[in-house]
Protein backbone atom coordinates (compact mmCIF):
# COMPACT_ATOMS: atom_id res chain seq x y z
CA UNK A 1 0.00 0.00 0.00
CA UNK A 2 1.31 3.56 -0.60
CA UNK A 3 -0.67 6.82 -0.01
CA UNK A 4 -4.36 6.65 0.38
CA UNK A 5 -6.19 6.56 -2.64
CA UNK A 6 -3.25 5.70 -4.87
CA UNK A 7 -2.25 2.25 -3.48
CA UNK A 8 -0.73 0.62 -6.71
CA UNK A 9 0.01 4.20 -8.81
CA UNK A 10 3.62 3.88 -7.82
CA UNK A 11 4.42 0.28 -9.16
CA UNK A 12 1.42 0.57 -12.34
CA UNK A 13 0.53 3.14 -14.69
CA UNK A 14 2.83 6.94 -15.80
CA UNK A 15 5.30 7.59 -13.72
CA UNK A 16 5.27 11.42 -13.95
CA UNK A 17 2.47 11.27 -11.11
CA UNK A 18 3.74 9.39 -8.42
CA UNK A 19 7.16 10.74 -9.24
CA UNK A 20 5.80 14.34 -8.85
CA UNK A 21 3.53 13.17 -6.04
CA UNK A 22 6.43 11.55 -3.74
CA UNK A 23 8.85 14.07 -4.73
CA UNK A 24 7.97 17.47 -4.33
CA UNK A 25 6.78 16.79 -0.68
CA UNK A 26 9.86 15.57 0.25
CA UNK A 27 11.55 18.42 -1.25
CA UNK A 28 9.34 20.33 1.29
CA UNK A 29 10.44 18.40 4.21
CA UNK A 30 14.16 18.74 2.82
CA UNK A 31 13.45 22.54 2.72
CA UNK A 32 11.96 22.75 6.10
CA UNK A 33 15.05 20.64 7.58
CA UNK A 34 17.15 23.57 5.63
CA UNK A 35 14.96 26.25 7.48
CA UNK A 36 16.41 24.79 10.99
CA UNK A 37 19.44 25.39 9.64
CA UNK A 38 19.11 28.80 8.35
CA UNK A 39 16.88 30.13 11.23
CA UNK A 40 20.36 29.46 13.43
CA UNK A 41 22.21 30.91 10.44
CA UNK A 42 19.69 34.09 10.34
CA UNK A 43 19.72 35.04 13.90
CA UNK A 44 23.73 33.82 15.16
CA UNK A 45 24.67 35.95 12.27
CA UNK A 46 22.65 39.28 13.85
CA UNK A 47 23.69 38.44 17.05
CA UNK A 48 27.85 37.31 16.81
CA UNK A 49 29.83 36.65 13.19
CA UNK A 50 31.91 34.36 15.42
CA UNK A 51 28.86 32.00 16.35
CA UNK A 52 28.37 31.84 12.79
CA UNK A 53 32.06 30.66 12.57
CA UNK A 54 31.60 28.72 15.26
CA UNK A 55 28.64 26.47 13.87
CA UNK A 56 30.37 26.38 10.70
CA UNK A 57 33.68 24.22 12.49
CA UNK A 58 30.80 21.94 14.91
CA UNK A 59 28.44 21.03 11.79
CA UNK A 60 30.85 18.66 10.26
CA UNK A 61 31.67 17.01 13.04
CA UNK A 62 27.92 16.58 14.39
CA UNK A 63 27.31 15.06 10.87
CA UNK A 64 30.35 12.67 10.95
CA UNK A 65 29.13 11.00 14.58
CA UNK A 66 25.53 10.90 13.39
CA UNK A 67 26.30 9.60 10.31
CA UNK A 68 25.67 5.77 11.64
CA UNK A 69 22.73 6.20 12.58
CA UNK A 70 21.06 7.46 9.45
CA UNK A 71 22.63 4.39 7.24
CA UNK A 72 20.41 2.07 9.56
CA UNK A 73 17.14 4.41 8.17
CA UNK A 74 18.22 4.05 5.09
CA UNK A 75 18.33 0.74 5.21
CA UNK A 76 14.51 0.84 7.15
CA UNK A 77 13.44 2.64 4.25
CA UNK A 78 14.86 0.01 1.55
CA UNK A 79 13.22 -3.01 3.12
CA UNK A 80 9.59 -0.96 3.90
CA UNK A 81 9.95 0.39 -0.15
CA UNK A 82 10.40 -3.37 -1.49
CA UNK A 83 7.94 -5.19 0.93
CA UNK A 84 4.88 -2.63 0.03
CA UNK A 85 5.72 -3.16 -3.29
CA UNK A 86 5.64 -7.09 -3.04
CA UNK A 87 2.22 -6.56 -1.23
CA UNK A 88 3.75 -8.05 2.54
CA UNK A 89 2.38 -5.56 4.53
CA UNK A 90 2.92 -7.35 7.87
CA UNK A 91 6.89 -8.31 6.66
CA UNK A 92 6.82 -4.34 6.14
CA UNK A 93 5.58 -3.46 9.70
CA UNK A 94 7.96 -5.71 11.23
CA UNK A 95 11.25 -4.30 9.48
CA UNK A 96 9.65 -0.37 10.47
CA UNK A 97 9.78 -1.65 14.40
CA UNK A 98 13.47 -3.04 13.82
CA UNK A 99 14.36 -0.41 12.31
CA UNK A 100 12.73 1.86 15.11
CA UNK A 101 14.42 0.25 18.00
CA UNK A 102 18.04 -0.62 16.61
CA UNK A 103 18.20 3.14 15.88
CA UNK A 104 17.17 4.14 19.18
CA UNK A 105 20.03 2.38 21.14
CA UNK A 106 22.17 3.57 18.60
CA UNK A 107 20.96 7.20 19.29
CA UNK A 108 21.57 6.75 22.96
CA UNK A 109 25.40 5.62 22.55
CA UNK A 110 26.23 8.67 20.06
CA UNK A 111 24.79 11.15 22.46
CA UNK A 112 27.01 9.75 25.31
CA UNK A 113 30.45 9.95 22.57
CA UNK A 114 29.22 13.43 21.28
CA UNK A 115 29.08 14.83 24.48
CA UNK A 116 32.15 13.35 25.78
CA UNK A 117 34.25 13.84 22.30
CA UNK A 118 32.74 17.48 21.38
CA UNK A 119 36.30 19.47 23.01
CA UNK A 120 38.77 16.29 21.49
CA UNK A 121 37.29 16.64 18.18
CA UNK A 122 37.62 20.35 18.05
CA UNK A 123 40.90 20.78 19.29
CA UNK A 124 42.39 18.38 16.40
CA UNK A 125 41.18 21.38 14.15
CA UNK A 126 44.65 23.16 12.52
CA UNK A 127 42.78 26.41 13.36
CA UNK A 128 44.19 29.95 12.90
CA UNK A 129 45.17 31.49 16.40
CA UNK A 130 41.89 34.44 16.43
CA UNK A 131 39.76 31.56 15.63
CA UNK A 132 41.34 28.93 17.72
CA UNK A 133 40.66 31.47 20.79
CA UNK A 134 37.19 32.86 20.12
CA UNK A 135 35.72 30.37 17.39
CA UNK A 136 36.36 26.57 18.99
CA UNK A 137 34.96 27.69 22.71
CA UNK A 138 31.52 28.23 21.05
CA UNK A 139 31.94 25.51 18.83
CA UNK A 140 32.34 22.80 21.68
CA UNK A 141 29.66 24.66 23.33
CA UNK A 142 27.24 23.78 20.76
CA UNK A 143 28.24 20.26 19.82
CA UNK A 144 27.65 18.93 23.96
CA UNK A 145 24.24 20.61 24.13
CA UNK A 146 23.45 19.23 20.67
CA UNK A 147 24.56 15.70 21.43
CA UNK A 148 22.13 16.07 24.65
CA UNK A 149 19.32 16.00 21.94
CA UNK A 150 20.73 13.53 19.51
CA UNK A 151 17.99 10.79 20.49
CA UNK A 152 14.67 13.12 19.88
CA UNK A 153 16.51 13.90 16.67
CA UNK A 154 17.08 10.72 15.40
CA UNK A 155 13.04 9.71 16.06
CA UNK A 156 11.68 12.07 13.50
CA UNK A 157 14.30 10.67 10.70
CA UNK A 158 13.19 7.04 11.45
CA UNK A 159 9.75 7.73 11.23
CA UNK A 160 10.75 10.18 7.53
CA UNK A 161 12.50 7.38 6.28
CA UNK A 162 10.12 4.37 6.75
CA UNK A 163 7.22 6.73 6.01
CA UNK A 164 9.37 7.41 2.70
CA UNK A 165 9.68 4.09 1.43
CA UNK A 166 6.03 3.58 2.72
CA UNK A 167 5.21 5.49 -0.29
CA UNK A 168 3.67 8.20 2.21
CA UNK A 169 5.59 11.75 2.02
CA UNK A 170 2.67 14.18 2.91
CA UNK A 171 2.55 13.12 6.76
CA UNK A 172 6.41 13.33 7.94
CA UNK A 173 5.73 16.63 5.76
CA UNK A 174 2.93 18.18 7.77
CA UNK A 175 4.59 16.70 11.07
CA UNK A 176 8.06 18.72 10.00
CA UNK A 177 6.17 21.91 9.45
CA UNK A 178 5.01 21.87 13.08
CA UNK A 179 8.34 21.41 14.26
CA UNK A 180 10.15 23.80 11.96
CA UNK A 181 7.30 26.61 13.19
CA UNK A 182 8.26 25.87 16.98
CA UNK A 183 11.74 26.34 16.42
CA UNK A 184 11.52 29.29 14.31
CA UNK A 185 9.63 30.77 17.21
CA UNK A 186 12.14 29.55 19.80
CA UNK A 187 15.17 30.66 17.95
CA UNK A 188 15.05 34.52 18.86
CA UNK A 189 13.36 33.90 22.28
CA UNK A 190 16.21 31.54 23.38
CA UNK A 191 19.43 33.04 21.53
CA UNK A 192 18.76 36.45 22.35
CA UNK A 193 16.82 36.49 25.40
CA UNK A 194 12.73 37.78 26.51
CA UNK A 195 11.21 39.34 28.93
CA UNK A 196 11.85 36.15 31.79
CA UNK A 197 13.79 34.45 29.62
CA UNK A 198 17.46 34.34 29.43
CA UNK A 199 19.89 35.42 26.32
CA UNK A 200 21.58 31.62 25.84
CA UNK A 201 23.21 33.05 22.58
CA UNK A 202 24.44 29.97 20.67
CA UNK A 203 23.19 27.39 23.26
CA UNK A 204 19.17 28.74 22.51
CA UNK A 205 19.94 27.66 19.18
CA UNK A 206 20.11 24.06 20.13
CA UNK A 207 17.84 24.31 22.72
CA UNK A 208 15.08 25.72 20.14
CA UNK A 209 16.15 22.83 17.85
CA UNK A 210 16.32 19.83 20.40
CA UNK A 211 12.80 20.69 21.73
CA UNK A 212 11.16 20.99 18.17
CA UNK A 213 12.68 17.80 17.23
CA UNK A 214 11.49 15.88 20.25
CA UNK A 215 7.66 17.18 19.22
CA UNK A 216 8.20 16.30 15.64
CA UNK A 217 9.62 12.15 17.27
CA UNK A 218 6.02 12.21 19.72
CA UNK A 219 3.88 13.17 16.75
CA UNK A 220 5.89 10.56 14.28
CA UNK A 221 5.46 7.06 17.05
CA UNK A 222 1.70 8.33 17.42
CA UNK A 223 1.52 7.95 13.64
CA UNK A 224 3.32 4.86 13.41
CA UNK A 225 1.65 2.75 16.20
CA UNK A 226 -1.97 4.73 15.79
CA UNK A 227 -2.73 5.28 12.75
CA UNK A 228 -3.03 3.67 9.23
CA UNK A 229 -0.97 5.95 7.48
CA UNK A 230 1.91 4.53 7.07
CA UNK A 231 3.88 0.47 7.80
CA UNK A 232 1.68 -1.42 10.54
CA UNK A 233 4.01 -1.08 13.58
CA UNK A 234 2.92 -2.74 16.95
CA UNK A 235 5.03 -3.17 20.15
CA UNK A 236 5.89 -6.67 19.44
CA UNK A 237 7.75 -5.71 16.47
CA UNK A 238 9.63 -3.53 18.46
CA UNK A 239 11.59 -6.90 20.01
CA UNK A 240 14.60 -7.88 18.43
CA UNK A 241 14.66 -10.15 15.37
CA UNK A 242 18.12 -11.43 14.74
CA UNK A 243 17.39 -12.23 10.94
CA UNK A 244 15.97 -9.04 10.30
CA UNK A 245 18.38 -7.32 12.37
CA UNK A 246 20.98 -8.80 10.20
CA UNK A 247 19.59 -7.93 6.84
CA UNK A 248 19.36 -4.08 8.01
CA UNK A 249 22.78 -3.97 9.19
CA UNK A 250 23.39 -5.70 5.98
CA UNK A 251 22.21 -2.76 3.72
CA UNK A 252 22.92 -0.20 6.42
CA UNK A 253 26.58 -0.67 6.91
CA UNK A 254 27.42 0.55 3.47
CA UNK A 255 25.09 3.34 3.82
CA UNK A 256 26.36 4.77 7.48
CA UNK A 257 29.72 4.12 5.92
CA UNK A 258 28.55 6.40 3.19
CA UNK A 259 27.54 8.91 5.09
CA UNK A 260 30.16 8.61 7.67
CA UNK A 261 32.77 9.16 4.66
CA UNK A 262 31.39 11.98 3.68
CA UNK A 263 30.77 13.70 7.08
CA UNK A 264 34.68 13.15 7.58
CA UNK A 265 35.57 14.81 3.93
CA UNK A 266 33.49 17.66 5.35
CA UNK A 267 35.00 17.69 8.51
CA UNK A 268 38.61 17.20 6.17
CA UNK A 269 37.18 20.16 4.41
CA UNK A 270 36.60 21.92 7.09
CA UNK A 271 40.13 21.49 8.84
CA UNK A 272 41.83 23.15 5.52
CA UNK A 273 39.56 26.15 6.46
CA UNK A 274 40.05 26.24 9.63
CA UNK A 275 43.37 27.60 8.83
CA UNK A 276 41.85 30.65 6.84
CA UNK A 277 40.70 33.93 9.28
CA UNK A 278 37.34 33.94 10.69
CA UNK A 279 35.70 35.89 7.53
CA UNK A 280 36.60 32.57 5.37
CA UNK A 281 35.21 30.43 7.90
CA UNK A 282 32.24 32.26 8.53
CA UNK A 283 31.54 32.52 4.39
CA UNK A 284 32.30 29.12 3.95
CA UNK A 285 29.89 28.12 6.31
CA UNK A 286 27.30 30.74 5.43
CA UNK A 287 28.01 29.55 1.59
CA UNK A 288 27.40 25.67 2.35
CA UNK A 289 24.34 26.72 3.96
CA UNK A 290 22.59 28.47 1.19
CA UNK A 291 23.64 25.76 -1.07
CA UNK A 292 22.02 23.64 0.96
CA UNK A 293 18.72 24.74 -1.06
CA UNK A 294 20.08 24.21 -3.94
CA UNK A 295 20.12 20.51 -2.96
CA UNK A 296 16.63 20.36 -2.06
CA UNK A 297 14.96 19.53 -5.76
CA UNK A 298 17.79 17.24 -6.69
CA UNK A 299 17.58 15.12 -2.77
CA UNK A 300 13.69 15.03 -3.36
CA UNK A 301 13.87 13.54 -7.02
CA UNK A 302 16.89 11.34 -5.78
CA UNK A 303 14.87 10.03 -2.58
CA UNK A 304 11.49 9.93 -4.80
CA UNK A 305 13.60 7.96 -7.05
CA UNK A 306 14.73 5.60 -3.88
CA UNK A 307 10.57 4.86 -3.18
CA UNK A 308 10.04 4.08 -7.26
CA UNK A 309 12.64 1.71 -7.70
CA UNK A 310 12.10 -0.40 -3.99
CA UNK A 311 8.46 -0.61 -4.58
CA UNK A 312 8.93 -1.52 -8.30
CA UNK A 313 11.76 -4.06 -7.76
CA UNK A 314 9.97 -5.76 -5.21
CA UNK A 315 7.08 -5.66 -7.19
CA UNK A 316 9.32 -7.60 -9.82
CA UNK A 317 9.21 -4.80 -12.18
CA UNK A 318 12.49 -3.96 -13.16
CA UNK A 319 12.35 -2.40 -16.43
CA UNK A 320 9.55 0.10 -15.08
CA UNK A 321 12.29 1.12 -12.21
CA UNK A 322 14.57 1.40 -15.09
CA UNK A 323 12.11 3.92 -16.84
CA UNK A 324 11.75 6.00 -13.38
CA UNK A 325 15.14 6.28 -13.15
CA UNK A 326 15.39 8.09 -16.30
CA UNK A 327 12.85 10.22 -16.45
CA UNK A 328 13.99 11.77 -12.95
CA UNK A 329 17.75 12.18 -14.17
CA UNK A 330 16.20 14.29 -16.80
CA UNK A 331 13.80 16.30 -14.31
CA UNK A 332 16.88 16.86 -12.02
CA UNK A 333 19.26 18.29 -14.60
CA UNK A 334 16.93 20.63 -16.28
CA UNK A 335 15.69 22.13 -12.95
CA UNK A 336 18.99 22.48 -10.98
CA UNK A 337 19.92 24.05 -14.70
CA UNK A 338 17.66 26.65 -14.02
CA UNK A 339 18.12 27.16 -10.19
CA UNK A 340 22.22 27.74 -11.30
CA UNK A 341 21.01 30.69 -13.77
CA UNK A 342 19.32 32.41 -10.49
CA UNK A 343 22.63 31.81 -8.43
CA UNK A 344 24.72 33.21 -10.70
CA UNK A 345 23.24 36.37 -11.20
CA UNK A 346 21.65 36.75 -7.78
CA UNK A 347 24.48 35.41 -4.90
CA UNK A 348 25.46 39.02 -4.02
CA UNK A 349 21.36 39.74 -2.35
CA UNK A 350 21.21 35.77 -1.23
CA UNK A 351 24.15 35.97 0.93
CA UNK A 352 23.56 39.66 2.18
CA UNK A 353 19.89 38.54 3.86
CA UNK A 354 21.70 36.41 6.38
CA UNK A 355 24.15 38.31 7.66
CA UNK A 356 23.31 41.70 10.03
CA UNK A 357 25.62 44.85 9.02
CA UNK A 358 26.70 45.54 12.94
CA UNK A 359 28.63 42.31 13.49
CA UNK A 360 31.90 41.73 12.53
CA UNK A 361 33.43 40.78 9.40
CA UNK A 362 30.37 41.23 8.12
CA UNK A 363 31.39 42.82 4.61
CA UNK A 364 34.11 40.62 4.60
CA UNK A 365 31.86 37.25 4.90
CA UNK A 366 29.47 38.78 2.39
CA UNK A 367 31.95 39.06 -0.21
CA UNK A 368 33.85 35.93 0.43
CA UNK A 369 30.33 34.32 0.38
CA UNK A 370 29.07 35.86 -3.03
CA UNK A 371 31.84 34.56 -4.83
CA UNK A 372 31.67 30.99 -3.54
CA UNK A 373 28.17 30.64 -4.40
CA UNK A 374 28.82 32.27 -7.71
CA UNK A 375 31.65 29.81 -8.67
CA UNK A 376 29.57 26.21 -7.39
CA UNK A 377 26.72 26.73 -9.92
CA UNK A 378 28.83 25.55 -12.34
CA UNK A 379 27.98 22.16 -10.28
CA UNK A 380 24.56 22.28 -9.91
CA UNK A 381 22.91 20.23 -12.59
CA UNK A 382 25.47 17.74 -11.98
CA UNK A 383 24.31 17.76 -9.02
CA UNK A 384 20.55 16.73 -9.96
CA UNK A 385 22.03 13.76 -11.64
CA UNK A 386 24.12 12.66 -9.00
CA UNK A 387 21.49 12.57 -6.57
CA UNK A 388 18.98 11.04 -9.03
CA UNK A 389 21.52 8.22 -9.21
CA UNK A 390 22.15 7.60 -5.68
CA UNK A 391 18.59 7.16 -4.89
CA UNK A 392 18.82 4.53 -7.48
CA UNK A 393 21.27 2.20 -6.46
CA UNK A 394 19.70 2.59 -2.70
CA UNK A 395 16.38 1.62 -4.01
CA UNK A 396 17.90 -1.46 -5.23
CA UNK A 397 19.46 -2.25 -2.42
CA UNK A 398 22.67 -1.39 -3.82
CA UNK A 399 23.96 0.74 -0.96
CA UNK A 400 27.62 -0.60 -1.85
CA UNK A 401 27.43 1.19 -5.10
CA UNK A 402 26.17 4.59 -3.54
CA UNK A 403 28.61 4.75 -1.11
CA UNK A 404 31.83 3.96 -4.37
CA UNK A 405 30.48 7.03 -5.93
CA UNK A 406 29.91 9.21 -2.98
CA UNK A 407 33.24 8.36 -1.80
CA UNK A 408 34.47 8.99 -5.35
CA UNK A 409 32.62 12.76 -5.59
CA UNK A 410 34.23 13.70 -2.34
CA UNK A 411 37.63 11.57 -1.93
CA UNK A 412 38.38 12.14 -5.07
CA UNK A 413 36.46 14.88 -7.12
CA UNK A 414 36.77 17.18 -4.25
CA UNK A 415 39.33 17.06 -1.19
CA UNK A 416 42.55 16.85 -3.04
CA UNK A 417 41.58 19.16 -5.14
CA UNK A 418 40.73 21.45 -2.67
CA UNK A 419 43.99 20.82 -1.03
CA UNK A 420 45.99 21.57 -4.55
CA UNK A 421 43.98 24.47 -5.43
CA UNK A 422 44.11 26.12 -1.71
CA UNK A 423 47.34 25.49 -0.42
CA UNK A 424 49.78 23.76 -3.38
CA UNK A 425 48.51 26.37 -6.42
CA UNK A 426 47.91 28.98 -3.47
CA UNK A 427 44.65 30.21 -4.83
CA UNK A 428 43.95 30.66 -1.19
CA UNK A 429 39.96 31.01 -0.18
CA UNK A 430 39.26 30.79 -4.30
CA UNK A 431 40.68 27.07 -4.72
CA UNK A 432 38.30 26.26 -2.16
CA UNK A 433 35.18 27.27 -3.73
CA UNK A 434 36.62 26.05 -7.03
CA UNK A 435 37.76 22.51 -5.53
CA UNK A 436 34.05 22.23 -4.00
CA UNK A 437 32.60 22.32 -7.24
CA UNK A 438 34.45 19.60 -9.03
CA UNK A 439 33.15 16.95 -6.88
CA UNK A 440 29.91 16.49 -7.97
CA UNK A 441 30.55 16.72 -11.37
CA UNK A 442 33.47 13.79 -10.93
CA UNK A 443 30.97 11.52 -9.06
CA UNK A 444 28.24 12.16 -11.75
CA UNK A 445 29.80 10.98 -14.44
CA UNK A 446 31.31 8.34 -12.75
CA UNK A 447 27.78 7.12 -11.27
CA UNK A 448 25.57 7.62 -14.94
CA UNK A 449 28.54 4.89 -16.62
CA UNK A 450 27.99 2.89 -14.31
CA UNK A 451 23.86 3.10 -14.27
CA UNK A 452 24.03 2.38 -18.15
CA UNK A 453 25.60 -1.30 -17.20
CA UNK A 454 22.29 -2.33 -15.90
CA UNK A 455 23.30 -4.36 -13.38
CA UNK A 456 21.83 -2.63 -10.35
CA UNK A 457 18.31 -4.71 -11.54
CA UNK A 458 18.12 -7.06 -8.58
CA UNK A 459 15.57 -6.60 -5.79
CA UNK A 460 17.14 -7.55 -2.03
CA UNK A 461 13.99 -9.28 -0.49
CA UNK A 462 12.84 -12.96 -0.94
CA UNK A 463 9.50 -13.12 -1.38
CA UNK A 464 7.85 -12.92 -4.22
CA UNK A 465 4.95 -10.03 -5.58
CA UNK A 466 1.75 -10.99 -5.47
CA UNK A 467 -0.12 -11.47 -8.84
CA UNK A 468 -0.83 -8.08 -10.35
CA UNK A 469 -1.10 -6.33 -13.31
CA UNK A 470 2.05 -6.86 -15.82
CA UNK A 471 4.71 -4.46 -16.08
CA UNK A 472 2.66 -1.72 -19.08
Amino acid sequence: MTESGHESSITEGGLVRPMVRLAWPIVVIQLLQVAYNLADTFWLGRYSGNALAAISLAFPLILFLISVSGGFTTAGSILVAQYTGADSEGSAGKVAGQTLSFVAVIAVVLAILGFLLSDPLLSLLPADPETAAVVIPLATEYMRWFFLGVPALFGFFVFSALMRGYGNTHVPMRVMLVSVAINVVLDPLLIFGYGPIPELGIRGAVVATVFARFVATLIGLYVLFYTDAGPDVSLPDLRPDLGLVKKIVRLGVPSAAEQSTSSLAMITLTAMVASFPPAVVGAYGLGNRLISLVFLPAMGLGRATNTMVGQNLGAGKSERAERAVRLAVGAGAGVMLCVAVVAYLFPGPIVSVFLGSNVENAADIAAYGTEYVRIRTVEFAFIGVLQVLLGAFRGSGNTTTSMVFSMVALWIGRVPTVYVLAFVVGLGAQGIWFGMALGNIVGAIAAAAWFLRGTWKDAVIDETPSPGAPDP
